[in-house]
């Protein structure tokens, strides 16, 4: 956690180190909306909590408005 950042936020390193990944990819998981978060102009803001949850569930959508899924389609 850089200082001035408050507690609640993960910084785009601290997910790439969490998921051993680099910093490209964790824009490109936010870019298609795999990864939760808001963008606000050029920067991403991803919540302790929504990435927790998501890390919990191995990033499956759940949810009265949100069909449930996985992320990996295999094909024969």
């Amino acid at each position: 956690m850089r200082p001035g950042r408050p507690g609640n936020r993960m910084s785009v390193e601290e997910i790439a180190g969490r998921l051993e990944i680099g910093r490209q990819a964790v824009y490109a998981l936010l870019e298609q909306e795999l990864l939760p978060g808001i963008r606000l102009g050029r920067r991403w803001i991803v919540t302790r909590h929504a990435y927790e949850q998501w890390e919990r569930t191995c990033g499956l959508r759940s949810g009265p408005l949100l069909e449930t899924h996985s992320e990996v389609t295999v094909l024969n």
